[in-house]
Order: structure tokens, then sequence, then C-alpha cells
């Protein structure tokens, strides 16, 4: 079943208007902790979420858990998390922006779980390897990838992206965590260390071996192509 569909059969379940929303609400909180949906909708409009976010919620946790099933859930349990907390929207930022920042902090605490679940005890260290990079965690000057040249053609743009994707999801675990913590959801090096509970060393072993691997990958795929 698609995201579509089964976030619409959820939906319909709970409800198909904002009075069956409410008595949702009801019944699992009671009559003091249900939100006032009437005036709630003049801020944000529930009813609608699944058609104008729901695919575009899920092409966005798809790359980034790498897991249909669990994208999907992500979803799901973003739309459950904003109808719970439908009283602490104040309409100062947009619907959409206030949805996405929800599902973002689902995903960094997917990858919070899943470090609990399989924690990093420690890494070797890098070796030959660190001599590809300067203190900073720039690459070295004699050890820059090629230019990789952005294109303005759509269909060439979508490969692209396609690749880089198909890249990241050949990286080790521990690896592909890091990277999709750094590059696809922009936390700083020190919040990334907190959730997948890991030393600034590990860290900073994981990310350049990431880089690495996604260079060659990318350049023997892409480049040579």
């Amino acid at each position: 079943m698609s995201i579509t569909l089964q976030i619409r059969a959820e939906k319909n379940a709970l409800c198909h208007q904002g009075k069956k929303i409410r008595r949702y609400f009801v019944y699992i909180y009671g009559e003091k902790m249900a939100p006032d949906i009437q005036k709630q909708q003049r801020k944000a409009d529930p009813q609608k979420w699944l058609e104008l976010y729901g695919d575009r919620m899920y092409q966005y946790a798809l790359p980034r858990v790498n897991d249909i099933v669990i994208a999907e859930d992500l979803v799901q349990e973003t739309f459950l998390s904003a109808l719970k907390g439908l009283d602490g929207y104040k309409g100062e930022a947009p619907e959409k922006n206030w949805l996405f920042s929800i599902l973002k902090n689902k995903i960094i605490d997917h990858y919070r779980k899943k470090s609990k679940e399989q924690p990093i005890i420690s890494i070797p260290e890098l070796n030959s390897e660190d001599d590809w990079f300067t203190k900073e965690g720039n690459w070295a000057g004699n050890r820059k990838p090629k230019n990789w040249h952005a294109s303005d053609n759509p269909v060439e743009r979508k490969e692209i992206q396609k690749i880089i994707n198909w890249c990241k999801d050949q990286l080790k675990a521990p690896q592909q965590h890091v990277f999709t913590l750094k590059y696809m959801e922009d936390l700083d090096s020190d919040k990334i260390c907190k959730v997948l509970n890991i030393t600034p060393s590990n860290y900073w072993i994981l990310i350049h071996r990431a880089r690495l691997r996604m260079r060659d990958c990318v350049e023997k795929h892409w480049l040579k192509n």
C-alpha cells in the first residue's frame, strides 16, 4: 500500500471532519485535554495535511532512513504528534514548516534509538587516510575531489541525485548515520555526537571515511560516465 493510501486510511479511521478529530482526542486524553479544533483550524487544517504534505514528507524521510516502512511510520507519527500538539501551534511559522520540523525531530529520534540498540564502542584510527583532510576537516590541497559541475538539466540533476543516494546507501551503517545527520539534516558535530552517543574522535573518523567513500563512489558511477 502506498504512503498516501496508508496514511489516508488511518486518517479516515480517526476523523472525516473537525468534530471527529476532537472526539478522538476526548477518547484518548479526556475532555480537559482535548484541543479546541474549531479554533485551531484557523491556524492549522489537519484535514488537508495528507493531501498537501503527505507525499512530500514521505519523499523527505525515505532517503534519510533508507527504509520504506520506517519512512511511512515516521510520517504517520508526525501527523499524530501534530494532532496532539495543535494547542502548541500558534501560527507563527507556516504550517508546512511546522510539520516538517516535527518530522525532522522524528528522524533524529530514529537515529538516537538506533544508536542505543547498536552502540559504537570504538573505531580504528584512520592511519593512511588522515592526510586526506586538514585539521579543520576540509579536503587537503592535493586531495580535493574532481570538479563536480552542477547541471541545469532537470533530468541530469535527478540522475545525479539518484547516484548520490545510491552511494550513500552503500556506506556502512555508522558512516551512513553520521553522513545523513550532517549533510541531510544539517546537524553540527556536537549534536551528532549526542544523538549517536559517540565521541568526537569517533565522529571525525566516521565522517572522514564516509566522505572518502562517497567521493570514490560518485566519481566512479557518475564522473567517469
